[in-house]
């Protein structure tokens, strides 16, 4: 038996960090830090369309979010997140 799985390594094409800006709109600061500018504008008018007026605690942001990251992971660029709070601190309970 051979392992067929092959691990990803190509490094990211771009860097985008997504920034809440709080709670009057707009809400969110797309920032492309390194990368191609044709590519970081088209994700930057996708994520806006996904998140324009959605804050963090609105419900349909999660599944936004998700889909932002699956995008992002089909373009190959590396996306981090800045919400204002760390994740630990927000729970369902």
């Amino acid at each position: 038996m051979s392992d067929t799985a092959v691990e990803e390594t190509e490094k990211p094409v771009a860097h985008v960090r997504i920034i809440y800006l709080g709670p009057t709109a707009p809400h969110w600061e797309i920032r492309g830090e390194y990368g191609e500018t044709a590519l970081i504008d088209g994700f930057r008018d996708r994520v806006n369309a996904r998140l324009l007026l959605l804050p963090p605690h609105d419900p349909q942001f999660r599944r936004n979010r998700a889909r932002v990251e699956r995008d992002a992971e089909r373009e190959n660029f590396r996306l981090d997140w800045d919400l204002g709070y760390t994740e630990d601190e927000t729970s369902d309970a």
